[in-house]
């Protein structure tokens, strides 16, 4: 793989050779033929950066080349990343660390719906679709972005003042600019936004973030990394206004 050949550093999580004769029979045939899928495998077993074991086991995950993270966990003195446990580690090479794994570990099913069609799947998105709907925004978060949304639930929008909602449905220009303060150009997942100061959102405006809590300029994050085909939806419970 020409990604592995590059300076990196890189952590590879390697799969044994039994690991592989775990899979199902044709498994590794199948994949042969199918070299995106088998792409898609590989990488997720990569992470940017060296994390030597001592760095894995303070850490609940890490994200794959591939895009999507992969969960860690230690239970009665074994390391598990995903479903796999760790046999060796720390095998330095030039360009980074090797642990062996006993399993292949598989990426998460993708997401085939985009960020509004999931949020007029869900329950707790009726005024945020609404207004999305009445701004014509729809068909823009339908776009390939990637966009990170930080979505308000109906109970966010519950809290602002009465007749407010009813009064920005009828100024749309008012409308579309508070709700583009809640949307970010490019796939920010949870761990990312609390590594970072500050966003810029689609209206142009900072989105400051709170090193010490989960926030979002002042409102707080109660469900992350809802991941869509185009992008992440991070849950608020506060209406940001620019």
């Amino acid at each position: 793989m020409e990604t592995l050949i590059g300076d990196g550093p890189f952590t590879v999580f390697a799969p044994t050779d039994e690991a592989f004769a775990k899979l199902p029979e044709g498994t590794v045939e199948s994949l042969l033929n199918d070299i995106p899928a088998l792409t898609r495998i590989l990488t997720y077993h990569v992470v940017p950066g060296k994390y030597m074991s001592s760095d894995v086991v303070s850490l609940e995950s890490l994200k794959s080349v591939e895009g999507s993270s992969i969960p860690i966990k230690v239970e009665e003195g074994k390391v598990y990343v995903s479903n796999a446990m760790i046999t060796a580690v720390d095998i330095e090479a030039s360009n980074g660390v090797i642990h062996v794994i006993d399993t292949v570990i598989l990426p998460p099913e993708r997401e085939t719906r985009r960020i509004p069609e999931i949020a007029i799947d869900a329950v707790s998105f009726t005024t945020l679709v609404t207004a999305l709907q009445e701004a014509g925004l729809v068909e823009a978060l339908m776009g390939d972005g990637p966009f990170t949304v930080f979505a308000p639930n109906d109970e966010a929008f519950a809290k602002l003042p009465e007749g407010t909602i009813e009064s920005l449905l009828k100024d749309i220009p008012t409308l579309k600019n508070i709700l583009l303060f809640h949307v970010v150009s490019g796939e920010y997942l949870a761990e990312d936004v609390l590594g970072m100061r500050s966003l810029t959102a689609l209206n142009g405006g900072q989105l400051m973030t709170n090193p010490t809590e989960v926030k979002i300029q002042g409102s707080g994050i109660i469900l992350t990394d809802i991941i869509a085909a185009n992008g992440v939806i991070h849950v608020i419970d506060t209406v940001m206004i620019p």
